[in-house]
């Protein structure tokens, strides 16, 4: 990561980084408004990282949607504004620029609430409330100094010395809005930068404020640490802080080990940052992430000492699948096929790895397609990423057994088409050819019917499932009325529910 370097040790000029259009417009906007206006913040930052970033934030000290109002109209084709008038500010979309418009101010909070009171102030002001000093500078906007970076807290060498710190006493600064706490950490994660010890420690002693901050905003910094390269940087951070504890307690409940008769087990709060991280790296977006860090969360639960097999977790794939509905509420993660997924890849996780260790039979890996569906691949990646054995001979062992069972998926699923199957006779079928209700024994057909696919016994085909159908209708005292010919279109059953 290069960092600019300024001229002379005091000043720079950054005008040549700020030359898009609208800047100049914005210029002219402040100028017939006499406003003063800067760009502040991460656009700032990123900059000086030579970082892409579309997200520009304008402070003014004046109104902030006068200046957005008139900056539209110096704008060729008049841009559309979207107006905030609850927070003063407004935005503008120019050449796939996000451009949001405020007016400076500075702040004060009371010790019950983290929404303060503002008033119109500086930038001198607006810098002061800043919550880092990397995110704290300025670049002018205003026709005697443009381009002209104002870094009064010396954000520069911060960011050259990759260190995250506050401008002002950390204890205020994070008292005042605990979410800059969380930011702290997505910060250090995102760009691997160390947070200063006596900010570290102001979050120490103020964990306990994150309480009042709303659930969805403290999960938008989570989620934003998880889409990291490394996520398990900031969840380790989570833990040092002691906020790891208070907002996600199910998690900091995995941490540790227990010996008993000279039997341990492995950390499994490191072992799941660990399968996290590699889960990142194979490029495993949101959901797949969540399904890392909860894959293992229920063993504090299931947690057993047998004295020959030593320290157990029997049954944590299943009571983990059942917790992540309550941890999705709880995080306000939306509860629809997204929590579904995860659920599904919890529950799941455990059977590709005791394929892995027997010998692959082509029964065991259709059910593993039936039940999986479309999320067999994912499931696979997760699976893969559980191997972290310190034990490399063993680790390779499991990774080459992996690529035996990916191969057979591969080739009953060219065979069987088992991905989100659909069965071959429906119910509608069996009613309509033994003349009968819908009722139990239709049922029980269906599910002899689905079994025996999957068992191999018959194809996944219409002829094949019909003749068998028949058999066992008349196993079952059924009678044929009607010889049905031609399937009808059928609905997908989908993969096997969750047993609650």
């Amino acid at each position: 990561m290069h960092i600019f370097s300024t001229n002379d040790g005091k000043r720079m000029n950054l005008k040549n980084h700020i030359n898009h259009r609208f800047f100049k417009v914005i210029t002219v906007a402040s100028r017939e408004l006499n406003y003063e206006s800067y760009v502040i913040g991460g656009y700032v930052r990123d900059i000086l990282l030579q970082r892409q970033s579309n997200d520009i934030d304008v402070v003014t000290v004046g109104s902030g949607i006068e200046l957005a109002k008139k900056t539209a109209s110096l704008l060729h084709g008049r841009k559309h504004v979207k107006y905030y008038g609850r927070f003063g500010t407004a935005m503008i979309n120019v050449d796939g620029h996000e451009i949001e418009f405020v007016g400076a101010r500075k702040e004060s909070y009371t010790a019950d609430s983290r929404k303060p009171t503002c008033e119109n102030g500086t930038i001198v002001d607006d810098q002061n409330r800043r919550d880092f000093t990397i995110n704290a500078m300025a670049i002018s906007l205003n026709d005697n100094d443009f381009g002209e970076l104002i870094d009064p807290f010396n954000g520069v060498q911060d960011l050259a010395d990759k260190i995250i710190r506050t401008p002002l006493d950390p204890d205020i600064t994070y008292s005042d809005d605990p979410l800059r706490m969380m930011r702290a950490i997505r910060f250090a994660t995102q760009l691997h930068f160390r947070i200063e010890d006596n900010s570290f420690e102001a979050i120490r002693r103020n964990a306990q404020r994150i309480k009042i901050i709303s659930m969805e905003r403290v999960v938008e910094e989570l989620n934003k640490i998880l889409m990291s390269s490394v996520p398990s940087i900031g969840f380790k951070l989570l833990d040092k802080s002691g906020l790891l504890s208070i907002i996600f307690p199910q998690m900091a409940a995995l941490k540790g080990v227990q010996i008993q008769e000279g039997k341990g087990h492995k950390d499994n709060f490191y072992h799941t940052l660990e399968v996290l991280d590699n889960v990142a790296n194979s490029g495993g977006d949101l959901w797949l992430r969540w399904a890392a860090v909860l894959h293992d969360i229920a063993k504090p639960l299931t947690k057993r000492f047998e004295k020959e097999a030593g320290w157990t977790f029997h049954g944590h794939e299943v009571k983990g699948a059942k917790m992540v509905h309550k941890i999705f509420a709880n995080f306000k993660l939306p509860l629809n096929e997204k929590m579904k997924y995860v659920e599904k890849l919890v529950y799941l996780h455990l059977r590709p790895i005791v394929l892995a260790q027997d010998i692959v039979t082509d029964s065991a890996v259709r059910r593993l397609l039936f039940d999986a569906g479309d999320d067999i691949d994912d499931l696979m990646t997760l699976c893969d990423a559980d191997i972290t054995s310190k034990n490399e001979a063993k680790k390779a062992r499991f990774h080459n057994n992996f690529q035996i069972v990916r191969q057979k998926l591969k080739e009953i699923e060219a065979k069987d088409h088992l991905r989100n199957w659909q069965p071959p006779v429906n119910g509608e079928v069996i009613m309509e050819t033994f003349g009968i209700p819908e009722s139990r024994k239709v049922g029980l057909i269906k599910t002899a019917i689905r079994e025996a696919i999957l068992d191999g016994i018959i194809g996944n085909n219409f002829a094949e499932a019909y003749q068998f159908m028949k058999e066992k209708g008349g196993e079952l005292g059924l009678k044929i009325v009607r010889e049905v010919t031609e399937p009808v279109e059928v609905k997908s059953n989908g993969p096997v529910p969750l047993k609650k």
